[in-house]
């Protein structure tokens, strides 16, 4: 699956003004100094701590991906259990055109982790074959995509926003969570990419300059990550990943498939595995 890539086709030039003379800023000179040098808050130790936690257990995984030119959208989806402390999970991943709230199905994947290896099947024609590869090694080919689908790559990558800012309390599934944003680095947008993804980014670079990425994370009052949203907008198109985490300690059980129905593949390639 290839997507273009469209040159913005306007900038947008913002401007600030200026409240109250100069006999207002002659009665409080010691304020204003203090306020203007003041350093701006980074909430990125507050994001970190809530990643750890949360990867010391449990969650259900919900995740949607809008990736689009501004003419064509496809929407993966993936969804399932996992365990970060115990290092396994099952997903379904699903990919169909459209945008997330479009009917229609499409091509659908399982895939298993455990033991430090992914395995992925459930292809209707496959016959209850699967593929597998080692998780350590798997790639990411796409940007905001992560290698395998994998869910500790997201919050990885969340936990490694720059200049971390509070954006307000909002409702994530019902209850108060607070958001915190930032920007991500492009060694973190290109954190376990292949040289191949590595490449397609240059050339976007060269095409579009740099390339603005945004994190966002809403934090829970228990202090767990309960929503990720990783965002590349692009006029009209562009990538949007947003993962929901519910049903935090559950126990998580899977079982790998039998070896007779395994081939070991030479990489993790294609457009539903990163």
């Amino acid at each position: 699956m290839r997507r273009a890539l469209i040159p913005l086709g306007a900038a947008v030039l913002l401007c600030a003004g200026c409240s109250g003379g100069a006999a207002d800023e002659a009665k409080r000179p010691a304020k204003a100094s203090a306020s203007a040098s003041a350093p701006a808050v980074d909430h990125g130790a507050a994001v970190r701590a809530a990643v750890a936690a949360t990867t010391r257990s449990s969650a259900r995984i919900d995740e949607t991906i809008e990736m689009g030119d501004g003419t064509t959208t496809y929407t993966l989806t993936v969804k399932g259990d996992f365990d970060w402390a115990g290092g396994k999970g099952r997903l379904r991943t699903g990919l169909h055109q459209g945008p997330a709230s479009a009917a229609g199905t499409g091509p659908q994947m399982e895939q298993i982790f455990t033991g430090g290896t992914v395995y992925v099947g459930g292809f209707a024609d496959q016959q209850g074959t699967w593929g597998s590869v080692r998780r350590d090694e798997a790639e990411a080919q796409n940007l905001l995509r992560a290698p395998v689908n994998d869910p500790a790559h997201v919050l990885e990558q969340v936990s490694r926003m720059r200049e971390a800012k509070k954006a307000g309390e909002e409702q994530v599934g019902g209850r108060p969570a607070v958001r915190y944003r930032g920007r991500l680095d492009d060694e973190t947008i290109t954190l376990r990419m292949s040289e191949r993804g590595r490449a397609k980014l240059a050339r976007a670079r060269q095409a579009l300059g740099d390339l603005v990425v945004w994190a966002d994370a809403w934090v829970d009052r228990e202090g767990r990550v309960v929503r990720t949203r990783l965002s590349w907008p692009l006029g009209a198109g562009g990538t949007t990943a947003t993962m929901n985490l519910t049903g935090f300690g559950k126990p998580v059980q899977v079982t790998a498939p039998a070896p007779g129905k395994v081939t070991p593949m030479p990489a993790a390639d294609g457009p539903m595995l990163g």
